[in-house]
Formats: C-alpha cells, sequence, structure tokens
C-alpha cells in the first residue's frame, strides 16, 4: 500500500500517522546504514582502547580522530553550540557529558559514549555504557537492564506497531529489576538531520501514539536510574543532565529502521 493509502486506514481508525517527511526513501536508509556502519566501527574502537586512568577529552579525542580516519564526521562538534566531539556521560550524568581533560575515568566507573556520525550528508547515532574495571554488583546491573531494555523494545518492533509500545516494554522491564526510567528525554527521528521527528517516548501505555510505517528511521536509547527518574539540568554548561539524587545512570542506544520485512538496526 502507499503512503497515502495507510494514512487514509489507519486515521479512520483514529489511529495517529507519521508525516510523509518521516518516511525515508530505500536510497536514503542504505545512506543511514552507510553512516552507521562507521559510528558502530567507532564505538567498537571507544570499546577497545577505554580504560582507567584515561581523561574524557582523551575519548573525545580518540573518537574524532578514528571518525575522521573512516571518512566521517562528528556530528556533536558545534551542533547548537557543544563544544566536543562526542557526549561522555559519567555515573550519575544521563546525557550529554561534555568530555573535559580533568575527568579521569576510575576503576569502578560507568561512562556512556555517545557518537553521531555524518557521512555524505547521512546521520547515524548510537550510544553505549561501559563498566570501567570491576564495577558494584548493582551498578553492574544497572548496565545489563538498561541493554536488556533496549533490546526487549527492538525485539518486540514490528511494522505497524505502536510508537508508546516501545516505552511500556522499556518501563515494565526496568521496574522489574528497581529501577527508573529518564521521562523528559527520549529517542528522535534521524537520519537527514540529527534529530527529526517523531520523539520516542521511553515509557507509556501499550497499544497508543503513532503508527509505525515502514520507512521510519529514529533512535531508541532508554537512560536507565538507580534510584529516581527525576533529573536537573546542569546550570554551569546548560548541557549536561544529571540524576536528581546522585544515583548512577546507563543507557545504551541504536537506530532503527522500520522496514517492510521487520525492522533493521543500523547502528550500535
Amino acid at each position: 500500500m502507499s503512503y497515502e493509502e495507510l494514512k487514509e486506514k489507519y486515521e479512520a481508525l483514529g489511529v495517529p500517522c507519521p508525516t510523509k517527511e518521516m518516511i525515508k526513501t530505500k536510497e536514503q536508509i542504505e545512506g543511514i546504514r552507510e553512516a552507521g556502519i562507521i559510528n558502530t566501527k567507532v564505538l567498537d574502537y571507544v570499546e577497545a582502547h577505554i580504560h582507567a586512568g584515561m581523561s574524557t577529552e582523551q575519548i573525545d579525542q580518540m573518537v574524532a580522530k578514528k571518525t575522521q580516519e573512516l571518512g566521517g564526521i562528528c556530528a556533536p562538534l558545534h551542533y547548537e553550540g557543544f563544544p566536543k566531539s562526542v557526549c561522555t556521560s559519567l555515573n550519575d550524568a544521563v546525557c550529554h557529558g561534555i568530555p573535559d581533560p580533568y575527568t579521569i575515568l576510575k576503576n569502578g566507573d560507568i561512562i556512556n559514549v555517545d557518537c553521531t556520525t555524518i557521512y555524505k550528508g547521512y546521520y547515524a547515532d548510537a550510544s553505549r555504557t561501559f563498566m570501567i574495571g570491576k564495577v558494584d554488583p548493582i551498578v553492574k546491573r544497572l548496565v545489563e537492564v538498561s541493554k536488556e531494555c533496549l533490546d526487549l523494545a527492538v525485539k518486540n518492533l514490528k511494522p505497524f506497531s505502536r510508537v508508546r509500545d516501545i516505552g511500556y516494554i522499556i518501563e515494565q522491564h526496568a521496574k522489574r529489576n528497581g529501577f527508573s526510567v529518564v521521562h523528559e528525554i527520549g529517542g528522535h527521528g534521524v537520519g537527514l538531520d540529527f534529530h527529526e521527528e517523531p520523539f520516542i517516548y521511553h515509557y507509556g501505555k501499550k497499544n497508543t501514539g503513532m503508527v509505525l510505517f515502514p520507512g521510519m528511521v529514529f533512535t531508541i536509547e532508554p537512560m536507565i536510574n538507580e534510584g529516581t527518574r527525576k533529573v536537573f539540568l546542569d546550570a554551569s554548561n546548560n548541557w549536561t543532565i544529571y540524576t536528581d539524587d546522585g544515583g548512577w545512570s546507563s543507557q545504551f542506544e541504536y537506530t532503527i529502521a522500520i522496514t517492510e520485512e521487520g525492522i533493521s538496526i543500523l547502528a550500535h
């Protein structure tokens, strides 16, 4: 069925539909996939080299150099004034941590490294949380559950499912394990720009929200907290978001395409 036919069918049922601008062509999805291959290689490189004793500035340099070697561009650099090539969010930092030479990784830390790559005009976005040395068992479980939340959501994703199904699955799994889900920040459309519509909720009621048409490309990136889900913005830099109670936070992120056949992970 064409986009117009699908839209007419679901709107007749009272179901919100994506706009035509949210639907990528097969050629565009392949372009995003190519950007995703580079992005994944960069995160693989970080995973192989990250260690206690290095600074978050060194991670930034590593990402910038590897991305350039692979022919890509680091999307975060200068994006709305962001000063670095990657986000590095340590322990109680939920997201948008700014690399610097004075923040040194220690044994027992966790750090989310969030990369977005531009290649031939296409964007792909993914992140991973790394455990540095031996971490506390509760923190280890936090990291494991954050990855499980993402993988469960992806496993249950299919064409013509509803956007809030993603959040329902994530929130239920997090709560079952004694953790909470950040509500204020979500996934987003991606591919032709860094941040596009729609907003992807990581919580909610199943079988509600926008229907997911083939051709949609977006990130899923649940931020799972050890304690309260409440967060605050660091007023000193207007970028980094921290947990309200100082509990630690973990996140993994994929770029996903909805296809006629199912789903495709374009960056991880």
